[in-house]
């Protein structure tokens, strides 16, 4: 895997998930958006990303249609995402943060994603943010804080 500093950013599904739903913080989610689609940085995002994005818009409109979760799917890709397995010295990382800071292994694997890459992580997940540890908060930022 190659690493890259600031070229990409990495977000989790709490933010992609606010480009299909109106949710707090749709803003700021859509400007990283539009900043992607005009070349600012690449997106990055552990390969979990895809399902924990269209699992919550599945939970979050119970009426929704097939066709429209398959949708999603599709627009999803067509992102281009550089999408991570875990694997190697990221799988590594990814375990020590998880026990490190007493979160599931899907949390840590954005985080450790962020470190792995150095560069930053978005998330709109308030309570991830307050059980890092200080030296993981450095790669993580609320997405309220992005200023395109």
């Amino acid at each position: 895997m190659e690493r890259r500093t600031l070229n990409t950013l990495v977000l989790d599904s709490s933010v992609v998930a606010k480009w299909y739903l109106l949710e707090e913080f749709r803003k700021e989610a859509l400007a990283i958006r539009d900043d992607y689609l005009n070349g600012v940085f690449t997106l990055s995002a552990p390969t979990l990303m895809v399902y924990e994005v269209v699992n919550a818009i599945r939970f979050s409109r119970k009426d929704i249609q097939p066709d429209k979760l398959k949708a999603i799917c599709v627009s999803l890709a067509k992102y281009g995402f550089d999408l991570y397995e875990l694997k190697g010295e990221y799988a590594n990382l990814t375990i020590d943060i998880a026990l490190e800071n007493n979160i599931t292994i899907y949390d840590a694997s954005y985080i450790a994603l962020a470190n792995y890459l150095n560069t930053i992580l978005y998330t709109s997940d308030t309570k991830l943010l307050q059980s890092l540890k200080e030296k993981y908060k450095v790669n993580v930022k609320h997405l309220k804080d992005y200023k395109p």
